[in-house]
Order: structure tokens, then C-alpha cells, then sequence
């Protein structure tokens, strides 16, 4: 696309030098003689610099650069002028101007200082683009929560923002953690840094050490140069530590180590290195029961979570389903091109009954996959729903059969969820009937915790 340039000039000489230079470089250019008309021009169609005179009969070059930027501060205007001194340079850019350039002036000259200035004006457009997105997307306050349990959530979050405590966000996978980690950043004083996230579950111990704290070279075969460490490279921002619970016994002590010394050593390496660095982590584990069981060290739990946030699953918040939904529906319907679109009564009922165990981001998914393969503008169940439903809140196809995995009927389940459902709840049953109905004990044979099991047990009817 092609850079929009206003070039203003008493002279009609000058004015027509300008636009043959910059035209040559393939810029869209206009040409005036008068500063009115130039005023006028940026009102009907606004252009992304301008170069001006400084001394003209009706209006100066500093004049109308004021009037400019107070139609838009991040303008970017050059002044051209052949009585330049010290005093006019500073006076120009005190009011904010970009730069100026002398007359005579060097076409290559005037070239680089257009050239900066254009940069200057694409990188700002961008700058606020982001900024405005990153809003969008990560502010708490644009963040879709009917329940009292999201919203208190939402609530300490903004307010752990504002300190430099570590947090740990807790809850099942796809309930948001790393949403409200990113929010957690966005509304610190540290938004001007990085946000480095890291999978912790996705890499090997000897992987993620070197991946954290980095490596010297020669610490193993292949390091032939040093590397900073995630650490490292987010310093003066948040690292994310997400599945945290999933590290082992000899990285615990290791991570522990450099929480409470704020310092890195890298592997291979023998100088501890400081680093400057807030600390979010998040897991779909329940820590306390896993250092209860010796399986995480109770100590880097408590280092980790000087604020616990913990996400409910979206099916104990079932006022946040249908505003979600509805959030979701608007959202695709816009990036897809299929503006107005809305649901059948079925699928309300749908949305309301299914238990969702991926969460939030099944919910997503699920209007994601209907606004593409919907037909008409009124989304029916079947552009939601590929497969029979088998988890419904509200659905009782029969008790598990004791018989193989078959339904109460006798019937083999339809699909898979289905199937895996009925295995569910006959490996229940077995363990509440091998501990005598103590749901502690069979909590602990199924290796799960206690609200778990609880839930599932509400979920398939299970007395």
C-alpha cells in the first residue's frame, strides 16, 4: 500500500520538485499551495505525512502543524525551511515536529529523513493496533463471567496483579489459566516486558532444565554456544509456567532453588546469574492432595502459590454457558463473514445440559465448528453436535451394565465418549464397592481426589 504524502509549499516550483522525488519512490503524493486547502484535504481524507514550509504569507509551517496535531497528536510532520537555525530547529520540534530539513536541500537527504518518518507512522498505527488488542483480548473487565465463582476469581487475579507475589492458577484444562495468567501481566507493572510461557509437561527434565535456566557451551552434545534460559529472557516481564504439577522430584528442588534466590545457573555453568522476573504457574492438578501424597514437595507448593487462584469447571457455573456462548458466536460470526447469525431452541437446551469436560474451550470449538458448517443463518443441533451426545448433565441413558461396557439396555454404546462414560462409571462402582462405600478409600484405589470423584459421581447418578 502506498504511503500518503502532503507536501505544502507557497512556491509552486518547490511543491512540484517534492512531489517528482517522492512520487519516484512510489508514494501516493499531493501537492498545495495553500495551508487551508492542505487543512481541508487531511479532514476529508486524512494522509500519513506531511512536509510543509516554514515561512508562508498566511499560515506558518509551526502554525499548521499545530492545527494538525490536534487533529491527530501521532502525525508525523516534517518543516522545510532556508533560514534554519537552532532557535527555529527547536522551536519546530517543541511544537512536535518529526525533523526538518534545509533549504537547499539533498534529495537523498530528504529521502531518509520521508523514510523515517514513515516507519515512524506505521510503527505507531501498529503499536496502538496491538495495544488495543492485547486489551481486547486480555483485560479482566472484558473477560465473560455471570458466576460468583469467575467473577471472585477475576477478582483476586486484578488484584495480584498489582504486587510482585508468584500465583498459582489452578483448575481443569480448558478453563482459561492461561488467560487469566496473561491477564495477571497485562494489568502488572511489568506489562512492558515479556510474557514467556513454557509447557512444562511438554519437555523432558533434562530438557526443561536447559530450556529454563539455559546452558553453557560444552555442557552436552550439540551446545556449541551458550543460551539464555526462558529465565533469562523474560526478564523485567512474567514467565508462565503451565502443568507445572508435572515436573519431576530432581527439577522441584532445582526451580525451588531459583525462586527463592532469584538467581539462574545455567547448565555446565558455575556463576549464578540474577534475574529480575514474576513468576505465574498454573496446573489441572490439586497440589495439596499431590504433596500430601509425597508426589510434590510441599514447600515449592507453598512458594509457588502465595496467591491461589483456582477455575471452576464450566459445568459447576452453568450461568456463564450461554453469555459465553453468545461471546463466541458474535466473535466467529465477525472473523467468518457470517454477521447475525443465531441458534435454534434445541441447541440452547444443548448448551445448557452438556456437561462439557473440555471446558470453555470446547464451548469455543463448538460454536467455531457450527458458524462454519451451519447452512442457514439459524444454527441447528447438528452443526454442533457431530456425534451423539453420551455426557448431558441431565441425561440418564440407563445405569452402566455390569456386563463388558454395554449400556443398562444391553445396547453397545454409540460413540466413543459414550463408551468411555459407561468404563467410567463401572470403574466407580468397582472401587466404592471394594471400599465398602467409603468414598476416601475409593478416591484413593481410583487416584483422585475426593471433589473429584464427588463430582463424577453426581454426574453419573451413582448413590
Amino acid at each position: 500500500m502506498k504511503a500518503r504524502v502532503a507536501v505544502l509549499d507557497d512556491e509552486q516550483r518547490m511543491v512540484e520538485i517534492l512531489t517528482m522525488i517522492l512520487s519516484r519512490d512510489g508514494h501516493d503524493v499531493r501537492g498545495f499551495l495553500e495551508p487551508q486547502a492542505a487543512l481541508d484535504s487531511y479532514d476529508a481524507d486524512p494522509f500519513d505525512l506531511l512536509i510543509t514550509d516554514l515561512r508562508m504569507p498566511q499560515l506558518d509551517g509551526v502554525e499548521v502543524l499545530k492545527r494538525l496535531r490536534a487533529k491527530d497528536a501521532h502525525l508525523p510532520v516534517i518543516l522545510i525551511t532556508a533560514h534554519a537555525t537552532v532557535a527555529t530547529a527547536v522551536a519546530a520540534l517543541r511544537e512536535g515536529a518529526f525533523d526538518y530539513v534545509q533549504k537547499p536541500f539533498d534529495n537523498d537527504e530528504l529521502r531518509v529523513v520521508v523514510n523515517r518518518a514513515l516507519d515512524h507512522t506505521r510503527l505507531e498505527r501498529e503499536n496502538r493496533y496491538l495495544r488495543a488488542e492485547v486489551r481486547s483480548r486480555y483485560s479482566l473487565d472484558g473477560v465473560v463471567a455471570e458466576s460468583e465463582a469467575m467473577r471472585a476469581a477475576l477478582d483476586l487475579a486484578r488484584r495480584a496483579a498489582k504486587s510482585p507475589a508468584t500465583v498459582l492458577v489452578s483448575g481443569e484444562s480448558g478453563t482459561g489459566k492461561e488467560l487469566v495468567a496473561r491477564s495477571v501481566h497485562y494489568h502488572s507493572d511489568r506489562v512492558g516486558g515479556p510474557f514467556v510461557a513454557v509447557n512444562c509437561k511438554a519437555l523432558a527434565a533434562g530438557v526443561l532444565e536447559s530450556e529454563l535456566f539455559g546452558h553453557e557451551r560444552g555442557a552436552f552434545t550439540g551446545a556449541d554456544r551458550s543460551n539464555r534460559g526462558l529465565f533469562e529472557t523474560a526478564g523485567g516481564g512474567t514467565l508462565f509456567l503451565d502443568e507445572i504439577g508435572d515436573i519431576d522430584a530432581e527439577f522441584q528442588a532445582k526451580l525451588l532453588r531459583v525462586l527463592q534466590e532469584k538467581t539462574v545457573r545455567r547448565v555446565g555453568g558455575s556463576a549464578d546469574i540474577a534475574v529480575d522476573v514474576r513468576v505465574v504457574a498454573a496446573t489441572n492438578k490439586d497440589l495439596r492432595v499431590e504433596a500430601s501424597a509425597g508426589n510434590f514437595r510441599e514447600d515449592l507448593y507453598f512458594r509457588l502459590a502465595v496467591i491461589p487462584i483456582t477455575l471452576t469447571p464450566l459445568r459447576e457455573r452453568r450461568e456463564d454457558v450461554l453469555p459465553l456462548a453468545r461471546h463466541f458466536l458474535e466473535k466467529w460470526s465477525a472473523e467468518l463473514g457470517r454477521v447475525g447469525m443465531s441458534w435454534a431452541e434445541e441447541v440452547e437446551r444443548y448448551l445448557l445440559s452438556h456437561a462439557w469436560p473440555g471446558n470453555v474451550r470446547e464451548l469455543e470449538n463448538g460454536i467455531e465448528r457450527a458458524v462454519v458448517l451451519a447452512r442457514e443463518a439459524t444454527i441447528e443441533l447438528g452443526d454442533i453436535v457431530l456425534d451423539a451426545p453420551g455426557d448431558t448433565v441431565n441425561a440418564a441413558d440407563g445405569a452402566a451394565g455390569r456386563d463388558g461396557c454395554a449400556g443398562g439396555d444391553g445396547k453397545e454404546p454409540k460413540s466413543l465418549r459414550e463408551f468411555l462414560d459407561v468404563a467410567a462409571r463401572d470403574r466407580i462402582h468397582a472401587a466404592l464397592e471394594q471400599a465398602g462405600g467409603t468414598r476416601t478409600e475409593a478416591a484413593r484405589a481410583l487416584d483422585i481426589d475426593r471433589a473429584t470423584l464427588y463430582r463424577l459421581m453426581r454426574k453419573y447418578e451413582i448413590d
